[in-house]
């Protein structure tokens, strides 16, 4: 048994196919396959059902994959406790977003740490705030970048920045006229909104209180993306609320629908999320340094009132 045939297996369990598994260990998927073979041969076991699609694991396989976590999470530790020791700031890091964060936070940072840490070999992938929560859990990723308090006892939350909403409200909108929106004035029912899986929804409708309208529309639009909410606003089928970042990039002709919120601004807590027993902390301060000091010229806003992206209990 080897570090790297558990590796295999991990990939395995992780993408649930042979090939795209073998992809991301950077070898061929006969060699793969030969390799968890051969365990399977020593350990006298099946640990994959391979006449399943996609590929499931067997009662013991669940078993060895749990272990099998815990024994290379332990061997990499080795590499990270030298790593620090060194001041090394190099090898692989994996990152995920959340799509609320990804198109603005990203192309800001980006570049720069890639300039400051030439060695570090960055994995980026979006995910929901759930799956970001499952990945660092299970080990599959290092670091994410989400909306926060999530009060989860097994996850660090480093704050990088409170991010304001902001209002896209058309000029056929009953608010269209003030300019200072309240968040008493606000009707959840004329609000745009993100589709389900999204936090920034979540955030939304915890700011504006129960979902309900007595004067509810024959209809309610959610999308998966701001730009169709932006798009679907300026056809006068309702108002939306942006992330302040968000807002920055619309065109100049759009931007005269932003409308800022009185104070106390309602606003989301982005978060830098890890594991409480990660040992990658001379990346992680890295990463956080870089966004410090891009976002810190970006947002300046004070007197903010932080909304959750926690679902409600109803």
């Amino acid at each position: 048994m080897t570090i790297t045939q558990l590796k295999y297996i991990l990939a395995v369990a992780e993408h649930k196919n042979f090939t795209v598994a073998s992809e991301h260990c950077f070898v061929t998927q006969p060699t793969l396959s030969m390799q968890i073979q051969k365990l399977e041969d020593e350990l006298d076991v099946v640990i994959f059902n391979r006449t399943k699609k996609p590929i499931t694991l067997t009662d013991i396989g669940e078993k060895i994959v749990f272990q099998a976590k815990t024994i290379v999470e332990e061997s990499n530790r080795i590499n990270d406790i030298v790593d620090q020791q060194k001041g090394y700031i190099g090898g692989e890091f994996k990152i995920a977003i959340i799509p609320t964060i990804m198109p603005t936070l990203l192309p800001m940072f980006l570049k720069t740490f890639n300039k400051k840490h030439p060695k570090v070999n960055l994995q980026i992938e979006e995910l929901t705030t759930e799956e970001c929560i499952k990945k660092l859990s299970d080990g599959y990723i290092d670091v994410a970048i989400a909306a926060t308090p999530l009060e989860n006892p097994n996850i660090k939350e480093r704050p990088l920045y409170y991010e304001p909403f902001m209002g896209f409200v058309p000029d056929s909108n009953k608010l269209a006229s003030k300019k200072l929106l309240s968040v008493d004035e606000l009707d959840s029912d004329d609000i745009l909104l993100l589709k389900d899986g999204h936090c920034f929804k979540e955030s939304i409708l915890n700011m504006c209180g129960s979902f309900a309208s007595p004067n509810a529309k024959s209809f309610r639009l959610e999308s998966g993306s701001f730009d169709t909410l932006i798009k679907l606003a300026k056809e006068n089928l309702g108002m939306t609320l942006l992330p302040y970042l968000h807002s920055m990039d619309l065109s100049e002709p759009d931007k005269k629908f932003l409308r800022e919120f009185e104070k106390p601004v309602p606003a989301r807590e982005v978060s830098l999320l890890y594991h409480k027993s990660q040992l990658k902390m001379h990346m992680i301060e890295a990463l956080k340094d870089t966004i410090d000091g891009i976002v810190r010229g970006a947002i300046s806003f004070s007197d903010v009132k932080i909304i959750s992206p926690l679902a409600s209990k109803k």
